[in-house]
């Protein structure tokens, strides 16, 4: 369990002048709502850019679908990773062209397949029988690339589960299977788990692809030309990582080993590493209260909870940091959101510091939150609203 027991610095985090830029647009507004950087995004795809000079980089849509963001990495020249026929309207509507798109959703409706294709989309993920046959169906020739499973729960703060993927002998059958189908079998792709810290799981993961690689090319003929290798480089949370550059070189580093003849074509599909530092989640805190006369921690309750977009709470997986203007004497509390739900507890088990002197009516700054929180938020759980969003900056 992480051991954080201090204030957080907002400078550990944000410049100086980026969050004053933030604070003074938030304290506009009403609570509670997300508050999005726009320059930040743009220096965090700038910076994939040069670190990743060889790939190919799609934007996960899912990780937070503004308008404002979508267009900005449009223009800087991202192509995007879209899970569904609305992300897919939302994104062309923007004028993103189908050569841009990938459909990366393993589990689909054939009729959503169908869409894609009529609309101009190629490439498509999959990582089963049944959903290769409707792709051969429903989008003939299209290129397909298979996804694998890969073990990242140990070491990723939100791992995948085994949802999506499939075995490295199944996926060899996969793509020969799509050859004899009338489709390119184009390539393999991964996920090592969001947030994830360790780099050795890309090792892990692209020797699998290596095997699958030589084995198609040595028993079928088949030459592979693609390398997806997803998304996982972590957002700046409480847990520390390493920065981007050193993920950058370790895995150039495995690719070269593994593929010491020349890459192939390298897809990313970076969502949170991309968004969530230029994300400041504003919250006031509604009640604070202690469950006896003797109790050592309070309750801290906001006006915006699990419900509310802080989702990746789930399990205290995600451990935002928090920032208040209040400076006194710390105490650890329990930090829970304003629904009628028992499970709308973010931190409990972390007892999260914040000053004795915080009162109702007080703002809590959740930073690092452009991610997977708007996306993820109810539309009228108990009434409330979704999650307001407000993009500033460009």
């Amino acid at each position: 369990m992480n051991q954080f027991n201090g204030v957080t610095d907002v400078t550990d985090y944000y410049q100086a002048e980026t969050f004053a830029r933030i604070k003074a647009f938030a304290d506009t507004r009403e609570t509670p709502f997300v508050v999005i950087d726009l320059p930040t995004i743009g220096r965090a795809y700038d910076d994939l850019v040069a670190s990743f000079d060889y790939a190919d980089i799609y934007y996960a849509v899912k990780a937070n679908p503004a308008p404002a963001i979508i267009s900005l990495l449009r223009d800087r020249g991202a192509n995007f990773d879209i899970a569904s026929r609305y992300e897919l309207d939302k994104v062309m509507g923007l004028g993103v062209d189908a050569e841009r798109i990938s459909y990366g959703n393993t589990i689909k409706k054939a009729a959503d397949i169908r869409y894609f294709h009529e609309r101009g989309v190629r490439l498509f993920a999959t990582d089963s029988e049944d959903d290769l046959v409707n792709i051969a169906r429903e989008a003939p020739g299209a290129q397909v690339y298979v996804r694998v499973l890969t073990d990242g729960s140990q070491t990723a703060d939100w791992p995948l589960s085994r949802k999506f993927g499939c075995e490295t002998e199944m996926a060899v059958e996969l793509l020969t299977h799509a050859q004899a189908l009338g489709l390119e079998p184009y390539g393999v792709s991964f996920h090592v788990g969001s947030q994830q810290r360790e780099i050795g799981s890309w090792d892990a993961a692209l020797a699998k692809v290596k095997v699958i690689f030589e084995r198609l090319q040595q028993e079928q003929g088949i030459v592979l030309k693609m390398i997806n290798m997803g998304g996982g480089f972590p957002a700046n949370y409480i847990s520390r990582t390493n920065d981007l550059a050193t993920y950058a070189e370790e895995i150039t580093r495995f690719l070269q080993e593994d593929f010491a003849e020349g890459f192939p074509r390298i897809i990313l599909e970076p969502g949170r590493s991309l968004i969530a530092n230029a994300g400041v989640l504003v919250s006031e805190v509604v009640l604070i209260s202690r469950k006896s006369r003797t109790a050592l921690h309070r309750w801290v309750f906001t006006d915006v909870g699990k419900f509310g977009g802080l989702i990746e709470t789930l399990d205290e997986s995600i451990k935002y940091p928090v920032y208040t203007e209040k400076s006194g004497e710390l105490e650890g509390a329990v930090l829970a959101g304003p629904t009628c739900d028992s499970a709308d507890i973010m931190y409990e088990n972390f007892k999260y510091p914040l000053p004795l002197d915080l009162s109702a009516g007080d703002r809590l700054y959740w930073l690092s939150t452009g991610a997977y929180t708007t996306s993820y938020s109810a539309v009228e759980f108990n009434g409330f609203p979704p999650l307001a969003e407000y993009c500033i900056g460009e």
